[in-house]
C-alpha cells in the first residue's frame, strides 16, 4: 500500500550529550584587599582636607579681606584693607532708602549719616581672623555692619525730605468718563512716613544697615471720599448745562458769552483728588483748542488770554459751577492823521495820553505830522493794568460835569463834578483806579487834596485823580460853590463827601471812563 505523502527520515534514538561549560571561580575580598582599599580611601580624604586646610591657611594669610565679606549690598572680598576702605567710601555717599520694593537712593548726608570707611574696613579684615566665622567668610556669606556715626538734628531734617520721595497720597473714590458714560472709580488708601519709627531704626545703623538699605517705617492714609455715589449725581447736575464763559470788555463796557454744549466739554470732563476732596475740572488741551477757535471770532482786535480763561473754568467746575469770567484785550490800532491834526488832538479824541503814542511811535516826528500819515496807537489796555473789578464803573462827562457811579448796572450815585481847565485839562480815556492815597499833595499848587483815588498818569511820574475841595496851607478850602463847570488842574473834583464816599466804595481796580 502505498502511503499518501513522504515519510520524513528518520533520527536515531539516543541522548544528545553537550560538553560542560567551564567553571568560573569567585572574587573573594580578602582582608588584605580590604585594609589596603581603606587605606587608599583614607589618604585621599587625608589629602583633601590637607590641601583644603592648606587652602584655609593661605585665604586666611593672604592679607586680603575674606572672599564673601560684604558690607551691606558692597562685595569687599580678596580686596586690601585700603582698597575696601577706598570703596566703601565711595559706595557709602550714598545709602538705600526702601520701602518693600520701592527703593530710593539719597545722599547718606541727607540724614546726617557719616561713615568711618577705615574702621568699616578694619572690621572687614578681622572678620573670620578673630570675629566671626572663618568659614563663613570662605565659603558662606559673611555680612559686616558699617561703622556709621548720625547726627540726629540732620537725620530729622533730612525725614521731612525723606517723606517727600516715598509717601504715597490716598485716592479718593472718583469718576471718570468711558465713552459717553459717568462710572465710578474706587478708592485706594495711601502711605505715609512713619517719621519717629523711621528715625528710631535709623538710631541702630548697626543693626539696621546690616543689608545696606535704611527700611522706612510706614503707615496707611485713608482716602477722604470712599463713595463715589455723590461725585456721579453732582457730575450730572453739572453736565446738564452748558459750560460759560463770559467775556468782558472794560475798555468797550461790552460783554459776550461762549457756550459750550455738554455733549462736547463732558467728554473733556476730570476730577483731582485734594486734601479736601475731589474736584471736577476739564482737560486743558481741548479746552484750550476750543477757545483759541473763538478768539478768532472776535474781532475789532479783541482777544482773550486763553490761559487766563482756562484757569477760571478750572476753577468755577472746582467749586462745581459752570460759569466763568474772563477779559477781553485790544489791540494797539492805527491812526491815520487828519486835516487840522496835533498830537495833542489825536490824543484827546483817542483817549489815550500823548507821552504814550510818542512811547508806540518812536521814530515818528509827531510834532510835524502830515495829512495821510498812519501813526500807532498804543492798547488801551495799557491804563488799565489790575484786575478788573467787573461789577463797578464810574462814568464822568467832561462836556456835562456830571458823574455816575455804577454798581450791578445800576446808578448807585449821580453828582456833580468839576474836571480841568482848558490850560491843564482832564483827559479823556478809560482808566482804573490805581491806588487810595489819604490827602495827597501837589506841590506845583501847594494844595492838600482829602480822599484822593489816584487815576491815570498825566505825564510820567505825575497822577490826575479824584478828591475833595482842596486846601491851601492847610487852612484854605477852595473851589466849594465851583462843582459844575471846570476849575481844576487836571483832577476831577467831587464835594469833600462825595469823594470820602467815593473812596470808601471804590477799590483799587475798579474802571473810570472819562468822557469828552
Amino acid at each position: 500500500m502505498q502511503r499518501p505523502y513522504p515519510v520524513p527520515p528518520q533520527r536515531p534514538v539516543g541522548r544528545v550529550v553537550r560538553p560542560k561549560a567551564a567553571r568560573r571561580t569567585p572574587f573573594k575580598i580578602t582582608p588584605t584587599l580590604l585594609i589596603m582599599g581603606m587605606g587608599a580611601i583614607g589618604f585621599l580624604t587625608l589629602m583633601s582636607f590637607l590641601a583644603v586646610a592648606f587652602g584655609f591657611m593661605l585665604v586666611l594669610g593672604s592679607g586680603n579681606i575674606l572672599p564673601t565679606v560684604t558690607v551691606g549690598n558692597l562685595a569687599l572680598g580678596g580686596m586690601t584693607e585700603s582698597a575696601a576702605a577706598a570703596a566703601i567710601n565711595e559706595t557709602w555717599q550714598h545709602i538705600t532708602v526702601r520701602d518693600g520694593d520701592r527703593t530710593w537712593r539719597v545722599p547718606a548726608d541727607m540724614l546726617g549719616i557719616t561713615v568711618n570707611a577705615q574702621a568699616t574696613a578694619q572690621r572687614a579684615m578681622r572678620y573670620g581672623r578673630g570675629e566671626g566665622s572663618a568659614l563663613l567668610g570662605i565659603i558662606g556669606m559673611a555680612k559686616v555692619a558699617p561703622v556709621l556715626s548720625i547726627d540726629p538734628s540732620r537725620a530729622a531734617e533730612g525725614m521731612a525730605l525723606v517723606a517727600e520721595m516715598v509717601n504715597i497720597a490716598p485716592r479718593n473714590a472718583t469718576i471718570r468718563m468711558e465713552g459717553n458714560a459717568l462710572v465710578a472709580v474706587p478708592a485706594a488708601a495711601g502711605r505715609a512716613l512713619e517719621t519717629g519709627g523711621t528715625l528710631s531704626r535709623l538710631a541702630n545703623a548697626a543693626t539696621e544697615f546690616i543689608d545696606g538699605a535704611l527700611d522706612v517705617v510706614m503707615r496707611d492714609v485713608p482716602p477722604n471720599v470712599t463713595d463715589a455715589a455723590p461725585l456721579l449725581a453732582q457730575a450730572g447736575a453739572l453736565l446738564a448745562t452748558p459750560l460759560s464763559l463770559n467775556i468782558y470788555n472794560p475798555v468797550t463796557n461790552q460783554g459776550l458769552t461762549w457756550q459750550i454744549p455738554p455733549s462736547e466739554w463732558g467728554r473733556w470732563l476730570t476730577t483731582e483728588n485734594t486734601p479736601q476732596g475731589v474736584v471736577f475740572g476739564v482737560e486743558s488741551a481741548p479746552l484750550s483748542a476750543y477757545l483759541n477757535g473763538q478768539n478768532a471770532t472776535l474781532g475789532g482786535g479783541q482777544s482773550i488770554k486763553v490761559a487766563d480763561a482756562v484757569s477760571a473754568l478750572q476753577k468755577a467746575l472746582s467749586q462745581s459751577r459752570t460759569d466763568a469770567q474772563t477779559r477781553a484785550y485790544n489791540a494797539p490800532t492805527q491812526y491815520t492823521v487828519q486835516h487840522g491834526d496835533t498830537l495833542g488832538s489825536i490824543a484827546w479824541n483817542v483817549g489815550v495820553q500823548m507821552f504814550r503814542i510818542q512811547r508806540a511811535n518812536p521814530s515818528v516826528n509827531l510834532e510835524a505830522l502830515r495829512v495821510g500819515q498812519v501813526i500807532t496807537i498804543p492798547s488801551k489796555d495799557d491804563l488799565l493794568p489790575l484786575p478788573v473789578v467787573p461789577n463797578k464803573r464810574i462814568v464822568v462827562s467832561i462836556a456835562r460835569q456830571r458823574m455816575w457811579v455804577y454798581e450791578n448796572g445800576q446808578v448807585k450815585w449821580e453828582w456833580a463834578t468839576s474836571t480841568g481847565i482848558s490850560s491843564s485839562p482832564t483827559q479823556p480815556g478809560v482808566y482804573q483806579v490805581q491806588s487810595h492815597d489819604g490827602t495827597a499833595y501837589a506841590s506845583n499848587w501847594n494844595l492838600y487834596m482829602p480822599s484822593f483815588l489816584s487815576i491815570y498818569e498825566a505825564v510820567p511820574g505825575f497822577f490826575n485823580g479824584i478828591h475833595g475841595f482842596p486846601s491851601r496851607g492847610g487852612a484854605q478850602v477852595l473851589w466849594e460853590n465851583a462843582l459844575g463847570r471846570p476849575v481844576t488842574y487836571g483832577c476831577i473834583l467831587l464835594s469833600s463827601a462825595n469823594a470820602r464816599a467815593l473812596y470808601e466804595w471804590a477799590e483799587d481796580g475798579v474802571v473810570v471812563e472819562i468822557q469828552r
